[in-house]
């Protein structure tokens, strides 16, 4: 048999290695349409940036500082990543503040263990620079001030408590939305401790609560359109995403179904939701996270080494689109388009 050469050899196994990972990159986005391109870079792959928590939910990018915060659910926590990666605690506790740590939270298996899901969930910033989440063990949504107080925004409607406050965004002009499924109590719908009897959509404008929708078995994920004209609601439950108009007065009317997931049978479901500048919806779901034409086309999906709950576009350029993880990593992937940030 005749033998290659060693520096042949060698030259081969180069090629072989450069194209495993030129594989690697390409294998982390399934492309359904060409337009994904200019949307997802050809060699474009998943970085896991921090790991060591439990259930990682909420990223926001705080611009005035350049670094990010995300709610690490069962440790009661909101921490901070800054870019040279390091990790430090922002916020704790954050969305339980009781003593009673068996009558707040919702036990959960996150793929690894068993955790209680006490802590904050989704975090924003308010047109100030606040820091605003939903502390889903306390029921309520809550308005972090400068000097460290905390201001309770809503914990009731009509009289009775919210259930769990998971997802939230506000609009230009101060309106805040968000969702109030009952992930956070620790039997659901059946809890003893649910008050109210469905599972609704918020608008919180000028002190005033009023409920928009009360037709979601799971409302989670929501984000607006470039302009504001149309407003996006998930449902984890029946995976789907709404498409609501958006009326003068900021409450909301049914358009259509944007996208239905529930035929993927991959695991995974709708739950935090984002827009780019150019309408583009990513949304987590079965298979990983799914980005979505302003038509309402699935372009493609970025496959991720765990479930992903929720994103959040960050970095001076707002082309890093922010992972968090289920089992406890944070990861990052550069996209070619800016998000839409607070």
């Amino acid at each position: 048999m005749k033998k290659f050469p060693t520096l042949l050899w060698l030259v081969i196994v180069g090629l072989l290695a450069s194209t495993d990972v030129h594989t690697q990159g390409v294998n982390d986005v399934i492309r359904l349409d060409a337009a994904l391109d200019d949307i997802v870079p050809a060699h474009a792959h998943v970085e896991k940036l921090a790991e060591g928590f439990s259930f990682l939910e909420g990223p926001v990018w705080v611009r005035k500082g350049g670094y990010l915060l995300f709610s690490d659910i069962p440790a009661n926590v909101i921490d901070k990543w800054t870019p040279d990666r390091k990790v430090s605690v922002f916020l704790k506790p954050s969305g339980f503040t009781g003593t009673d740590f068996s009558e707040a939270g919702r036990k959960v298996d996150n793929g690894r263990a068993v955790v209680n899901l006490i802590g904050s969930n989704a975090v924003t910033l308010d047109r100030q620079g606040r820091v605003v989440f939903c502390a889903q063990g306390d029921r309520t949504v809550v308005r972090l001030e400068k000097d460290g107080r905390r201001t309770v925004l809503a914990d009731r409607y009509e009289g009775k408590r919210l259930n769990s406050p998971n997802d939230l965004v506000y609009k230009s002009d101060g309106a805040l939305y968000f969702t109030d499924p009952p992930a956070g109590l620790p039997k659901g719908d059946d809890d003893p401790k649910k008050e109210l009897p469905f599972d609704g959509v918020y608008l919180l404008q000028g002190g005033k609560l009023q409920v928009l929708d009360k037709s979601f078995l799971r409302p989670n994920g929501l984000a607006f359109a470039p302009g504001e004209k149309y407003f996006y609601v998930n449902d984890s439950f029946k995976k789907t995403i709404m498409r609501f108009k958006v009326q003068p007065d900021d409450t909301i009317a049914p358009d259509q179904v944007f996208i239905d997931m529930s035929a993927d049978n991959m695991p995974g479901v709708p739950d935090g939701m984002k827009v780019d500048r150019m309408g583009n919806v990513y949304c987590t779901g079965p298979g990983g996270l799914w980005i979505i034409s302003p038509e309402g086309k699935h372009l493609g999906t970025v496959k991720t080494p765990e479930r992903i709950t929720n994103l959040a576009f960050g970095n001076a350029d707002g082309k890093m689109l922010y992972l968090a993880g289920r089992t406890g990593e944070l990861y990052g992937i550069r996209l070619k388009i800016a998000g839409i940030r607070p």
